[in-house]
């Protein structure tokens, strides 16, 4: 191995050691501030027991879901991908925090990877919105909220919300690295807030008319929650899972690219 192989190498696994103590780091502050979780696990699984129970009926009207299944289990995809959202906005605004305290600095004067400062925080959200995946299948499972898809189902179901995390996380970074207030990144969740309740996530799409049915069949989330609903309701499919998790990892795409061009703009001009 040549000399330069050598430095790549160690740069490499200085990146990776480093990657992963920020994570550790993000996901410790994470369970430290309850403030910060406990509302995002509470409230979708709130909203989905209020869904259930007023919409249950809907389960009985033909060519809405199969026979057999429950509305519940209809809502199952939207409580994660809601829980998803918490999580990833939460992540955006710690890293504000960190900008705020003087701790972003700190690290930009260090000998830290400048890709494992953005790495770190979004392993934190992914390894939440894994642990929020699993939860909720797990709590809504007593109640009726099964999965016919069975174990590669709940996997896809997992994936997704990783994934998705992902894309909610880079891109409350994004805002964060332009703004550096934690307050600026929350401002910003209604209004992604609001593209759940434009889309299929809360409501069948088949009973949907005018121009909020046609905003919902463009909504992307529409498209990947649909894929995630195919593994509760149908069973598992290959196909369908290639859609929720490939139309998360595009909106992760173009939110890494957002949040990547923030985090060099703001280490460029100094914050300003």
């Amino acid at each position: 191995m040549t000399t330069a192989a050598r430095v790549r190498s160690a740069t490499s696994s200085h990146a990776l050691a480093q990657s992963w103590a920020l994570s550790v780091r993000a996901v410790v502050r994470f369970l430290r501030q309850p403030s910060s979780w406990i509302p995002g696990t509470l409230f979708p699984l709130l909203l989905v027991a209020v869904n259930a129970s007023a919409m249950a009926r809907v389960a009985d009207l033909p060519g809405v879901i199969p026979p057999g299944t429950t509305f519940l289990m209809f809502l199952l995809p939207a409580a994660i991908i809601q829980g998803v959202m918490f999580g990833g906005i939460n992540g955006g605004a710690e890293l504000a925090t960190d900008i705020q305290t003087g701790f972003f600095d700190r690290m930009i004067s260090s000998p830290v990877s400048r890709t494992s400062i953005l790495v770190g925080r979004l392993g934190g959200a992914t390894a939440f919105a894994a642990a929020q995946a699993i939860g909720f299948q797990l709590l809504l499972w007593p109640f009726g909220g099964d999965v016919v898809g069975g174990i590669p189902g709940r996997i896809v179901l997992v994936l997704a919300a990783v994934v998705l995390a992902l894309a909610f996380g880079a891109f409350a970074a994004g805002v964060a690295a332009r703004s550096g207030q934690a307050e600026a990144v929350q401002g910003f969740f209604p209004l992604v807030f609001i593209t759940l309740f434009l889309s299929s996530c809360f409501f069948p799409i088949a009973l949907m008319s005018g121009v909020y049915k046609r905003i919902a069949e463009l909504n992307p989330l529409t498209w990947m929650v649909d894929g995630m609903r195919h593994q509760v309701l149908y069973g598992f499919s290959w196909g369908e899972a290639a859609t929720s998790i490939g139309v998360a990892a595009v909106l992760a795409v173009f939110a890494l690219w957002f949040a990547v061009a923030g985090i060099r703009r703001r280490i460029a001009t100094g914050g300003v």
